[in-house]
């Protein structure tokens, strides 16, 4: 096979794996559609901020069309996060042709590792952040004001923290990945752990809101899960043996007949 014809092979393979990922994110927002519904899925999002209003009090939509655009913005985001490991798998399958044996044993837990990472900071930042934050906000807003945030607003808000969150959820993969690569070594890690401390507090005051007990929330565990990482990667080097030499050089038999 020439190099045009199996780069024009790999672009149709990619166009495949992008379009089967487009109709699962699709098929599951189809399904949200009809059950249980956009509207039930934004009124589940919004549940951390409407237990904190008053009584009485509800979210406002200034814009004529944002009462149906917001819904269907959460049922794809919702859609994509259901999908996701779907999505990743296809990446996967993508991928694993072209790399050596003991890079595939290191990609595919990766794969399933940051989905559930991932998921884990979005789920901390709603179950636990949201509710503090709230709290926190509504406590120090003045009696003379009565809080009614626009929806469009809070799902910006919301999205942006759950990225926050979700990413910062996979520092000890990203730690991991890093010293099984040997681009750095436990003990580098461990050196430059008052650098990264600083760095997740100024990380930290620029993605959350302006308040003490959001920075918290985001700074803490940021600096537990790099001290996980480490940890992480001290029992891969004990119980995971490096690549020989001869498994570094030797491409996978797939790749050869790609090639």
């Amino acid at each position: 096979m020439s190099a045009q014809e199996s780069f024009i092979s790999h672009l149709v393979e990619l166009r495949d794996r992008l379009l089967r990922s487009i109709y699962a994110v699709f098929g599951v927002f189809a399904l949200l559609w009809f059950w249980p519904g956009l509207s039930e899925i934004y009124d589940l999002l919004a549940l951390p901020m409407m237990r904190t209003l008053p009584q009485g009090t509800h979210m406002i939509a200034t814009g004529v069309i944002t009462p149906f655009l917001v819904p269907l913005k959460v049922g794809l985001m919702a859609a994509f996060m259901l999908a996701l490991p779907y999505v990743l798998y296809q990446i996967w399958a993508f991928i694993a042709p072209g790399l050596y044996t003991h890079e595939k044993r290191l990609a595919l837990p990766l794969v399933f590792g940051s989905t559930i990472l991932f998921l884990s900071g979005v789920a901390y930042c709603y179950f636990v952040v949201f509710n503090w934050v709230f709290r926190f906000i509504i406590h120090f807003a003045p009696k003379s004001i009565t809080p009614a945030p626009d929806i469009e607003a809070y799902l910006s808000f919301v999205l942006t923290m759950f990225v926050a969150f979700g990413l910062t959820f996979e520092i000890p993969l990203i730690e991991v990945v890093l010293v099984r690569t040997g681009m750095l070594t436990v003990a580098k890690l461990k050196d430059v752990r008052p650098y990264v401390i600083v760095g997740a507090f100024v990380v930290a005051a620029v993605v959350t809101p302006p308040d003490v007990v959001s920075q918290l929330l985001l700074a803490i565990p940021m600096c537990l899960l790099y001290e996980f990482g480490i940890i992480l990667s001290q029992l891969m080097q004990r119980f995971f043996r490096a690549p020989a030499p001869e498994e570094e050089g030797e491409p996978d038999p797939e790749q050869k007949r790609l090639q």
